[in-house]
Order: structure tokens, then sequence, then C-alpha cells
């Protein structure tokens, strides 16, 4: 009699967000065969994640394209499960009109250091002052006066006009202007110590959990909106249709090579202390 193979745990952490738990639906609630593996999914913000993975604290676990400079030792990209922006991207925003220029002179309310967002901010002009706000507290920020402007990287780059808030600068705009190339915000990362056979597994998985939602798009959305911080049901299908996309089922070389001129521009501005090697699992 043969005894049970001996199902082994895979941490994977993610933000509460809605296009993450739309991108993780066919993981989370058992739509796929995950064979000998489990799942122990956790919920963190950008910016936790960031910094665990610092520590190699997950072995699967989102991050920001920028925070994978300083983890490159740990970690390899899995090919699936990015947010990459094509032709639109994180917003500046003020209270007051203003313009690009104007940028050096505003107080800008920040998401986090290592957000992707931040790092394509600091490209584009590195001269400012910033205070850091948690993502969801920004717009109030700028409403009542603590900051002149803020950086929006999540549902509010929706509907930041109706706070009476001014566009300033979209960063995948420009992005796409300079380089003719999406914006990669954020992906997923895997531990390199896991081994290959266990890596391919867990990118196979994920990239049928992508591929289920996105061919059960209303299941997955439903399932998504609890995850939406009561946004119009209207919103968040636009706001996860921004950021899971095509993109995120397969890089592309466009996807691959926006990611290589992100990090290689931080490094050249200065801004990131090494030249980082990409490197994508199962390459």
């Amino acid at each position: 009699m043969t005894t049970p193979k001996e199902r082994q745990k895979i941490t994977l952490a993610h933000s509460p967000d809605s296009d993450d738990a739309f991108m993780f639906y066919g993981l989370a609630t058992n739509k796929i065969d995950t064979g000998d593996l489990v799942f122990d999914h956790l919920l963190k913000d950008i910016q936790t994640l960031n910094e665990e993975a610092t520590r190699g604290t997950y072995d699967v676990t989102a991050i920001s394209f920028h925070a994978y400079a300083y983890v490159a030792d740990k970690y390899s990209l899995l090919p699936h499960g990015a947010s990459i922006g094509d032709k639109y991207g994180p917003i500046v925003v003020a209270r007051e009109p203003a313009t690009p220029e104007d940028i050096p002179r505003l107080k800008i309310a920040i998401p986090g250091k290592l957000t992707s967002a931040f790092l394509a901010l600091r490209i584009f002009n590195n001269e400012f002052e910033y205070e850091v706000v948690p993502f969801d507290e920004i717009i109030e920020a700028v409403q009542d006066g603590t900051c002149d402007a803020g950086l929006l990287i999540h549902e509010g780059q929706l509907f930041f006009e109706s706070k009476g808030l001014h566009k300033v600068l979209d960063l995948g705009e420009w992005w796409h202007d300079r380089y003719a190339l999406p914006l990669p915000m954020g992906g997923n990362v895997i531990r390199k110590d896991l081994g290959t056979e266990r890596i391919n597994n867990v990118s196979r998985l994920l990239r049928e959990s992508i591929n289920y939602s996105l061919s059960h798009r209303d299941d997955a959305l439903q399932y998504a909106m609890q995850f939406a911080r009561d946004m119009d049901p209207h919103l968040a299908d636009r706001f996860v249709a921004m950021w899971v996309n095509e993109l995120t089922l397969d890089y592309t070389d466009r996807g691959r090579q926006a990611v290589r001129q992100l990090l290689e521009e931080g490094f050249e501005k200065g801004i990131i202390p090494n030249r980082v090697a990409v490197e994508f699992a199962g390459d």
C-alpha cells in the first residue's frame, strides 16, 4: 500500500487589491488542480511586501520592479503576473493646476520609496520634496494640504478629478513617448532556492490561474470586488482591466525590455546603486 505524497506548502504573498485578487482567483478558490503543492495566501500592502522580499520571507511574492533591484540575488521574476501599463501609469495629481515643469517646486506624497512609481518619477525629475503616505491616503493628503501633490498608483487614478484634483503628469504616457515601451509597475518573484522543478510547477500554476481568471472574467471580477475597497463595480472593472491583461499572462519581448529599461535608467540616474541583471524563471 502506497502512502499519499505529502503536499508541499508554498507561501504566496500579494497585495489585498482587486487586481491581485482577480489574478489569483483560480488558485485562491481551488479552481485549478495544484497537485502536491498547497498555496498559503498572505495579504500585505506593497510597501510591506517590498520590505519582506529583502529578507526572503516568502516563497513567492508580489513586488515592485524597483524593489526587485535589491532582491535579484534571492529571487527570479516569474514570467507571468506582471502589472504593466501600456501608454498609462501612475499619475501625479495636485490640489492646484500645475505642469510637469512645476514638480521640483512641489511636495509630493508618495506610496513608498521602493515602488516603481517613485522610481519612474525620480527618473523623470529627481529634484522634489516628498513624504511617504499610505497609498490609500494620498488623495486626502493632497486635499487637506499636507502635500502639494500626490503620486497615485491605485484606483485613485480613475476618480481623482471627482475629488477636485488636477492631473500634472501621467508617467505611463511620458514613458511611452520617450521609449515606445510600456511602463512596468509590479510583478511576481520566486525564491531561487526552491529548485528548478518546483519553480517550474509554481510558474505553470500561476499562469493557469491568470488564464482561468481571464477566461471566467465575470466570476473572477465578482470575487475581486470584495477587495475593491467599496469601489463602484464599473470602476473596479476598469481598474482590473488596466492591470490584468495580456501582458500579465506573458510579458512578451516588449514587457521584458521595459523592465530592463526601467532598471537600467534607475542605475544610470544614480537612483539604483548597482546595475541589475534581470532574470526570469525558466529562461
